[in-house]
Parts: C-alpha cells; sequence; structure tokens
C-alpha cells in the first residue's frame, strides 16, 4: 500500500503551519484533533453501513486538515478511501477493499497526535536538568574555557 511508505509527519509542512498560525496554532491543532476523531468516527460508520457515499465527506476533510499539519501518511490515508469511494459510488460497488486503510487509519491519527502535540508542546523544550534542579558542569579550572 502506498500509505505504508508516506512519512508519518512532515516537519517542515508542520513547522510552516505552526509558524503561520502562531499563537492560534494550539487552539487550531486542538480543532485538528476534534474534527480528525469525528471524521474517523464517521467513516468507521459509513464503512460498516458499507456506503460508499458516506465515506466521500469524512475523507475528503480529514485528507486536507492531515495535510496543512504534515500529516502526511494519514491525508493518504484519507485521500485512498475518498478516490476508491468516488469510483464505487460511480461504479455502484461496494467499498470493501478499503477494509485495512480504514481499520489501520485510526491507530495512523493516534501515533500522529502523538507526534504533533510532543512537538507543540511549549514544554518540551526544556532546559537540560529540568526545573528546580541543578545542571552539572564540569569542574573547569579559573581561568579556563571549555
Amino acid at each position: 500500500m502506498a500509505h505504508q511508505d508516506t512519512e508519518l509527519v512532515n516537519w517542515s509542512e508542520f513547522s510552516r503551519t505552526r509558524g503561520e498560525l502562531g499563537a492560534a496554532f494550539p487552539r487550531i491543532l486542538g480543532y485538528f484533533r476534534e474534527d480528525g476523531v469525528k471524521s474517523i468516527i464517521a467513516v468507521e460508520e459509513a464503512f460498516r453501513a458499507r456506503s460508499a457515499a458516506d465515506l466521500i465527506r469524512p475523507a475528503h476533510t480529514l485528507k486536507g486538515e492531515s495535510a496543512q499539519f504534515g500529516a502526511y501518511r494519514l491525508s493518504v490515508m484519507a485521500e485512498e478511501i475518498e478516490m476508491v469511494a468516488r469510483r464505487c459510488v460511480e461504479t455502484r460497488e461496494s467499498p470493501d477493499e478499503l477494509i485495512e486503510v480504514v481499520v489501520a487509519m485510526r491507530a495512523c491519527f493516534s501515533e500522529t497526535m502523538a507526534l504533533l502535540d510532543r512537538d507543540a508542546n511549549p514544554l518540551a523544550a526544556r532546559r537540560p536538568g529540568g526545573f528546580g534542579r541543578r545542571v552539572e558542569t564540569p569542574v573547569q579550572g579559573f581561568g579556563r574555557a571549555i
């Protein structure tokens, strides 16, 4: 499958979006999380109902939002679901071939959000030693530069 070969997160895209959104970034990332969960639930429900037409909108939404945050693997998976669902609507087929992608999408979303949250957390960039801990420095001796 093509999505397995796609990078989980494109950090350049993530950084670009973070820079463009500035102080609004944490709030918008939260919206992405909420919308992503809703989209995944909608995709899973539509798949269970074998409704190709009902797969299209949540997959399309997830595709675009994921790409915006650099979540490329998730975006590729959503795009595959959307494209196959569109074809199935046109040919009046069941979207059964999507089972592996639909099942893998929730785990991919969770893994992606864990990485995005870790990188977006302002506390993640801590100084060595952390708050309240003394950082051990090597003994330099008087007048010596390291």
